[in-house]
């Protein structure tokens, strides 16, 4: 909740904050979650993110180099902060990226306010850090880094050093941002040294307020709306005839209609298993939480125990 002020003209300037449960419009943004690794290879290009590809590592931040590839990590932090998101650095690297998405459904209030970016950074080689805001030009949908479909809100520096610090930056964000907002953080020729991020926040008003901490359990929840990692999840095989496989019920109901994990697998107690693939008719975007995995190179009898493992993505 924030105190408001209107302006002559009718805008609201949310000029105060007020502390209050989920002000935070980044989920993850103390890069304490990671489903899918805390550490991975971010493989140079511009062709993300999309829903499969372009999150390496902690939940919800997707991460692109140009000139070679990085390595994106889930790091310790210090003190009280229990994570931080560290990119290191490679020869040849031009330029390195870290953003986040923000759905239509969690930020269409944004519009026409003002809003508040806060981030804990250090970097041991670059002494600039720059970030950029924009809003979609069609609801969720914000294209690649080297295809993007967006309009830039917009965008400043912060000059950092080898010692974490915070810093902050006010955003008058337009009225017409209701389809979505992107904040992005990006830095040039990282060829060597550690780019390290934190405690990454967006709120309504004028005035940076101390980092919401939210339980890992909420944290958790939030994440799952975008991605689900399944470690032996059981159903029973379904057969009719033509095709195999088995209803998951998933941990959470996920944003859209989600895609698999390219590391998923099945196993089941007789039979082949073959290799899982998600029925475009059922899951979350249609029954909400249950998706229809199968495959049809395999023919199990009806009533089958089957195990499957790997991940449900649904991420802008």
């Amino acid at each position: 909740m924030a105190l408001t002020k209107i302006d002559a003209d009718g805008l609201n300037s949310n000029v105060f904050n007020v502390v209050g449960p989920f002000r935070n419009r980044f989920i993850n943004g103390g890069m304490t979650i990671a489903q899918r690794a805390t550490s991975a290879t971010v493989t140079a290009g511009t062709a993300v993110p999309t829903a499969s590809t372009g999150y390496p590592s902690v939940d919800r931040w997707y991460v692109y180099s140009t000139g070679a590839n990085v390595t994106a990590a889930q790091v310790a932090g210090s003190g009280a902060v229990k994570n931080r998101l560290q990119i290191t650095g490679a020869a040849s690297v031009t330029a390195v990226g870290v953003g986040q998405r923000i759905e239509v459904a969690n930020s269409y209030d944004l519009a026409g306010s003002n809003a508040t970016l806060g981030v804990d950074l250090a970097n041991s080689l670059l002494t600039t850090v720059t970030w950029t805001a924009y809003y979609a030009t069609t609801a969720d949908t914000f294209g690649t880094v080297g295809t993007p479909t967006k309009t830039q809100i917009a965008t400043g520096t912060f000059t950092v050093t080898s010692s974490v610090t915070r810093y902050t930056a006010n955003i008058a964000i337009p009225a017409a941002a209701t389809t979505g907002v992107e904040v992005v953080f990006t830095v040039g020729a990282q060829i060597s040294g550690t780019w390290t991020i934190g405690n990454v926040q967006l709120e309504l008003g004028l005035v940076s307020s101390t980092f919401e901490s939210r339980s890992f359990g909420a944290e958790l929840a939030l994440c799952q709306r975008y991605f689900i990692k399944l470690a032996s999840a059981f159903g029973q095989s379904i057969n009719n005839n033509t095709s195999t496989g088995a209803a998951i019920v998933l941990k959470a109901t996920m944003r859209a209609q989600p895609t698999l994990d390219g590391g998923s697998s099945f196993a089941v107690s007789s039979g082949s298993a073959g290799s899982p693939i998600l029925y475009a008719g059922y899951g979350a975007g249609t029954d909400g939480n249950t998706a229809y995995v199968y495959n049809n190179s395999a023919n199990w009898s009806t009533g089958v125990a089957v195990s499957f493992t790997g991940g449900f993505s649904a991420e802008l």
